[in-house]
């Protein structure tokens, strides 16, 4: 989980329909090792897509120093705790970043993504 903060991550979201998108995230982080912290400056589909179909799957950058994958789900805020929580961070680092919203992303199961005879198997 500390890699997360560390790295750009990329999160696969999928619509109703099954149609995946992927995007780079550089507002990621851990609030403990089960949930991760992730602000919305200027997500389009992604947000529309985790609405639809509150799946997450996450990978980070470094895949090859961090080989894993988390998956699970996503609850979203447009105001509140985490939306607070989410503004202050993001704007601490750039001023002029006004975040849509906060997603926080409960992680449910971890894979690994290491070449070799265990990819993909279920970590935890």
């Amino acid at each position: 989980m500390d890699a997360v903060e560390k790295n750009l991550v990329f999160m696969a979201t999928a619509n109703q329909q099954g149609m995946p998108n992927v995007v780079p995230i550089g507002f990621a982080r851990p609030l403990n090792e089960n949930t991760i912290l992730i602000v919305d400056n200027y997500m389009h589909k992604t947000i529309k897509n985790l609405e639809e179909n509150p799946q997450l799957s996450l990978i980070i950058q470094d895949a090859k120093s961090f080989p894993y994958q988390f998956k699970g789900t996503v609850e979203i805020f447009k105001s509140g705790k985490y939306f607070d929580e989410a503004v202050e961070w993001a704007q601490n680092v750039m001023s002029e970043l006004e975040p849509k919203s906060a997603i926080l992303f409960t992680v449910k199961e971890i894979y690994s993504v290491k070449p070799g005879p265990q990819a993909g198997e279920k970590i935890a």
